[in-house]
């Protein structure tokens, strides 16, 4: 009889990570996630951007109109990327299951937000709301740095903007 140490037995052995194309899926997936989430984001907003949002005072520093569909698709493949390489880093849902939540968590208050601004037109609630997302994202690149520090990285520029969004909401709340 012989004996084998359990590290010898094949099915013991570390995966190496998901396959290439079960890579290139997720990410595909990430990439559909998020661009939904922007786009319901986008259809709310585009309900009273041209009429109601037109007709607020402003604080100092709003750009102009167009510059905010830009930033958001940059910032939205950057959050894709993000939560992808998390995935990837995690080598499976499982692993990266609680970044991912806060992750999960942190996009539906980003629609939230676009709900309660652009749909409830409540630039009040909007604060509450946008003070409480920026907040979310600060917590999900903090647990994204522990699991792939370039993923964590890939956020700071959407909590910078939604820093900057919550300058203007506030400013708005304010001045109207």
């Amino acid at each position: 009889m012989t004996t084998e140490s359990p590290s010898s037995n094949s099915h013991d052995k570390v995966s190496s990570g998901p396959s290439a194309l079960t890579s290139l899926v997720c990410l595909f997936g990430f990439l559909i996630v998020v661009f939904v989430v922007g786009w319901a984001g986008g259809a709310v907003t585009a309900t009273s951007v041209g009429d109601w949002y037109e007709g607020l005072a402003k604080p100092p520093l709003n750009p102009d109109r167009w510059i905010f569909p830009v930033a958001w698709n940059f910032l939205y493949f950057l959050m894709a990327i993000s939560a992808w390489l998390v995935w990837r880093t995690a080598g499976s849902f499982d692993r990266a299951g609680g970044p991912l939540a806060l992750f999960g968590m942190q996009l539906a208050l980003n629609l939230s937000w676009s709900i309660v601004f652009f749909g409830l037109k409540n630039p009040v609630l909007a604060v509450a709301t946008v003070l409480v997302l920026d907040i979310a994202i600060a917590i999900t690149v903090m647990a994204f740095l522990k699991v792939d520090r370039l993923a964590g990285w890939l956020l700071l520029p959407y909590l910078g903007w939604t820093l900057f969004a919550t300058y203007l909401t506030i400013g708005i709340a304010l001045l109207n």
